[in-house]
């Protein structure tokens, strides 16, 4: 049984199953034991008693059998949102690759493409804090099913526009506008809704399968998405990124769900300032989210990057981006299930470590392109950068979430998806702007150099803890050895 769920019928044993018989007769053994007779007790009341002996049965037996690093699948409910999310961020994926291909092959601007992540990320800086308050007040279910079917009309409109042959750029700048908007919304209640379903005691490992997914989806999708550029062109792409919401919603309407805790009704200025303020006095929340914030915008505008790199230094062509794209989607799973099976809690200093090293290896990623080297050496380092960027995010959400009360949990978090997903229209304009005018290795090489300096000022301290507690440990041992 899970523990957000009822009993499931599933898997419970069949009337023949030896573990079954063996329950029905430590229940009689029970009633005797009590002076009662088995044949005397009522057949309901053994059938009730046995049934929930085998459901608390077979649940510590799946806990025991599942690996750790798969122990948030314990809840039925973060196992339907998984899957769905599996194949609706593929979707996303396919349309993202998709959409910046679209946007070169119409205007051959690096400017012009940062404008795309500026319409669409704009909104959540804007609104972002307030749509936390909205995350804390409503059910995050309902909120998630009207986001997620909203998103499916923008990616339908997109396609139909193509395949009609009318898309104009101003079009893919609207529904990226529309698209920020509903995931201002979407964004604070999906992050903080992962903590209602597994809990705190899981929630490290929950967030880590989320990258996992993520980032499964970010090598199948873009594989895909160069396939189907390069044969028919984008529009199909947009159509299946539509349909790949119904997995989602069908996923969330499927949970079985127990009230969870809301905020009182209030007015919802006040609401997010209290969140703004409780992030502002709080440095193990803070610091985190400011370091995201700095390498989300300067370290990671890789919609603006890759695609550059792909058309114009390593002459890779649609299908090279799309291996550009998969290579960093292959090192970002790998650094998702790394967290998610060898990490059993985060600590501090893990975080800036990961940070710098996406900076050395966004230095390295820059040499490539300033050089025109192979496309499998981009690959290579792409493979890195994707570990490092991906680490980083998971292990600063879980710091984030893990500190967090569960009453403000929505407005925190959109103070952290805001600082996340909210200084992308700067990061992309600021990529942009240089890769126009100096080429994209620049662009990548500057933004490596602003994440590196970020680590050494918000988290010297940090790392000098880190590193010298390990010390202090170990010098004991060796004066007694």
């Amino acid at each position: 049984m899970d523990r957000d769920a009822g009993p499931e019928v599933t898997l419970a044993p069949g009337p023949q199953d030896p573990t079954a018989v063996g329950v029905l007769l430590e229940e009689s053994g029970d009633a005797v034991a009590g002076g009662q007779h088995p044949g005397q007790v009522p057949l309901e009341t053994r059938q009730a008693a046995a049934h929930r002996r085998r459901s608390r049965s077979h649940r510590g037996t799946r806990t025991r059998t599942l690996p750790r690093g798969l122990a948030a699948f314990r809840h039925r409910n973060y196992r339907l949102f998984w899957f769905g999310q599996l194949v609706s961020v593929t979707g996303t994926w396919m349309q993202s690759l998709a959409q910046s291909w679209l946007v070169l092959t119409l205007t051959s601007s690096a400017l012009l493409l940062g404008l795309v992540s500026v319409f669409q990320f704009l909104p959540i800086l804007l609104i972002g804090m307030l749509t936390g308050v909205v995350a804390d007040r409503v059910p995050k279910r309902n909120l998630l099913i009207v986001t997620r079917a909203l998103s499916g009309v923008t990616a339908a409109t997109l396609a139909v526009l193509t395949f009609g042959g009318h898309i104009q750029l101003w079009h893919i700048y609207v529904m990226a506008t529309m698209l920020g908007i509903i995931n201002a919304f979407d964004m604070p209640a999906r992050q903080s809704f992962v903590a209602e379903m597994v809990g705190r005691e899981d929630l490290t490992n929950a967030i880590a399968l989320n990258s996992s997914l993520f980032n499964a989806a970010r090598i199948v999708g873009p594989a895909i998405a160069g396939g189907l550029l390069a044969a028919v062109g984008p529009a199909w792409c947009f159509a299946i990124n539509a349909s790949s919401y119904i997995a989602v919603i069908a996923g969330l309407l499927m949970m079985k769900l127990q009230p969870g805790a809301r905020a009182v009704a209030g007015r919802g200025l006040e609401q997010a300032r209290e969140g703004l303020a409780y992030v502002r006095s709080h440095p193990e929340l803070l610091r985190p989210i400011m370091l995201v914030g700095l390498v989300a915008t300067f370290g990671m505008n890789f919609n603006v990057w890759i695609p550059l790199l792909a058309k114009q230094d390593l002459n890779g062509g649609a299908s090279g981006f799309g291996l550009l794209m998969a290579a960093s989607g292959v090192g970002s799973l790998l650094g998702a299930l790394g967290l998610a099976f060898f990490i059993r809690s985060v600590q501090r200093w893990m975080l800036y470590i990961t940070a710098g090293g996406l900076g050395i290896f966004n230095l390295l990623l820059a040499l490539v392109g300033g050089f025109h080297l192979a496309l499998p050496v981009a690959m290579g380092v792409l493979a890195f950068v994707g570990l490092s960027s991906t680490t980083t995010m998971s292990m600063a959400n879980t710091t984030v979430q893990t500190s967090s009360p569960d009453l403000m949990r929505g407005r925190i978090m959109a103070v952290y998806m805001t600082v996340f997903a909210g200084t992308a229209p700067f990061g992309a304009l600021f990529s942009g702007a240089i890769a126009s005018r100096w080429g994209a290795p620049v662009s990548i090489g500057v933004g490596g150099v602003i994440v590196m300096v970020a680590v050494l000022l918000l988290g010297r301290d940090v790392l000098r803890q880190g590193v010298s507690s390990p010390v202090q440990r170990l010098l004991p041992r060796v004066g007694r050895s």
